[in-house]
């Protein structure tokens, strides 16, 4: 990049808030997903106006801008495949407002989400979306990507609590969307377009969130089955039974095995699954909903079936479900993670297809995560050093796709799209759907600026390098 360039952006935003260093950039080159592509400058804003500034120059330059949080994401989102400017949204970091009387927050898009959960928690109201990665990743990425986690079944996921943006344009202006009220049908709701579009309409500088009452009590019960079969068979059971969870969690036994340590109970040789399921409520009522569905539980053979004994405890199982993601290097260094969703009564169907081309291609796949909604975390796990693995864990992606699709169901519940699954788009969308989201960004983005590269197919799907172990 020009110096010339340079320096106009250092004017802007203040020469110690550039990275310009090789080493410096090769920082923020990657997400998750362990791929990287160097970007030529990487700029941390302070506010939307030097945001919009950024913009408009970019503009002039022709410089491609690739919005960032804290780089979580799990399909290559906020990888600057096409060089430019990383923009690092880390700046804006503030909580601007927590409103008691109108049970909403307004945040930058650089807050860390734990930091607004315990920050409102402090307020007596809660921000329900609990992504397993909320101890770092960011209000901004969760709506850039539709990020969702556990609570989902009873609370819904991040886009059912945004009422309102604040958001640069492409081409530089700033617009505000959606309002601090929980109606409102004035115009287009820009707002909902803007939820999961991962950084290619515009750049999210601020944003208003609804918030709840937190429940009066929790409670967890953790039950082990016998086989896989038997305990998404019972997901379904659990759900239709008027219990009301508020999560519904499902491990594998080789995702149990990376975990064994961690749990607070032994687990013994038997279970080959267990289901984790968290209920809200009253403090007696949820009592006697927690005792229904441990009997309820072991009507389906379960064994066993335990009751977190304080707050504590169920504190502990939860933060066991948080590490299960870097837990599964443990089976191989590398892994693709997708989080593909289908219809709750194909649940059974999609865990045994899984695991008969797991056998046929010789890999670890393991399979956990929020099978109360239908979305779960299937990691493919391989070493990239083995030629075999490699093209075995590539076939697998693909099989798995296709498989979703038979099922009815979705390519990604709550990880984005990004570039790694683009050129999977057409499985799911038909070619003047994709045609229509063309449009809609030529519209916003005439000169293709705005994280380019990302949802649309524009190349062969990668070879799988994978996630790898981070040191």
């Amino acid at each position: 990049m020009q110096d010339t360039i340079i320096q106009e952006i250092a004017n802007l935003v203040g020469q110690e808030h550039l990275l310009t260093r090789e080493e410096e950039r090769w920082c923020y080159s990657y997400d998750a997903t362990d791929l990287s592509c160097l970007p030529d400058l990487v700029v941390f804003p302070g506010s939307a106006q030097e945001v919009a500034a950024i913009v408009r120059l970019a503009n002039r330059y022709r410089l491609p801008l690739v919005p960032r949080g804290a780089g979580t994401g799990r399909a290559g989102g906020s990888v600057p495949i096409k060089g430019g400017v990383v923009l690092v949204m880390t700046r804006l970091n503030r909580i601007l407002e927590i409103s008691v009387p109108d049970m909403v927050a307004v945040v930058e898009p650089g807050v860390v989400t734990a930091h607004l959960k315990r920050a409102v928690a402090e307020q007596g109201l809660y921000y329900p979306p609990d992504p397993s990665s909320a101890d770092y990743c960011t209000i901004g990425g969760n709506v850039a990507t539709g990020a969702g986690g556990a609570m989902a079944v009873q609370y819904g996921v991040t886009r059912d609590y945004v009422l309102g943006l604040e958001v640069v344009l492409p081409t530089g202006e700033i617009i505000g969307t959606g309002s601090r009220t929980l109606k409102g049908v004035v115009g287009y709701d820009l707002t909902r377009l803007f939820l999961g579009s991962e950084g290619t309409l515009g750049i999210i500088t601020k944003i208003i969130l609804r918030l709840t009452v937190p429940p009066a009590r929790r409670l967890t019960v953790a039950a082990g089955f016998a086989s896989m079969e038997a305990a998404v068979q019972a997901v379904g059971r659990i759900l239709s039974s008027r219990l009301s969870p508020a999560a519904v969690e499902f491990l594998d036994r080789p995702t149990l095995d990376c975990v064994a340590e961690n749990l607070p109970f032994p687990l013994p040789e038997r279970v080959a699954a267990l289901l984790l399921v968290a209920l809200d409520g009253q403090e007696g009522e949820v009592a006697a909903r927690a005792r229904s569905l441990a009997r309820l539980c072991r009507e389906q053979k379960a064994r066993p079936v335990l009751l977190a004994q304080d707050p504590a405890e169920a504190q502990r199982l939860w933060e066991v479900r948080k590490l299960i993601s870097p837990a599964t290097f443990k089976l191989r260094p590398c892994k693709i993670s997708e989080d593909v969703a289908v219809p709750l009564g194909a649940i059974p169907r999609l865990v045994a297809e899984i695991q008969k081309f797991a056998a046929a291609k010789g890999l670890p796949i393991i399979c956990f995560g929020h099978a109360g909604d239908g979305n779960l975390h299937v990691n493919i796990m391989f070493d990239r050093n083995n030629a075999r693995e490699r093209q075995a864990a590539r076939e697998a992606v693909e099989e798995l796709f296709h498989l979703v699709r038979r099922l009815k169901g979705t390519l990604s519940g709550e990880h984005g799209i990004g570039f790694l699954k683009a050129p999977y788009l057409g499985l799911e969308l038909s070619p003047e759907a994709i045609a229509l989201q063309r449009r809609l960004k030529q519209a916003f983005d005439p000169n293709n600026l705005m994280n380019p590269g990302k949802i649309f197919p524009e190349e062969p799907p990668p070879e799988p390098e994978g996630q790898g172990r981070q040191t």
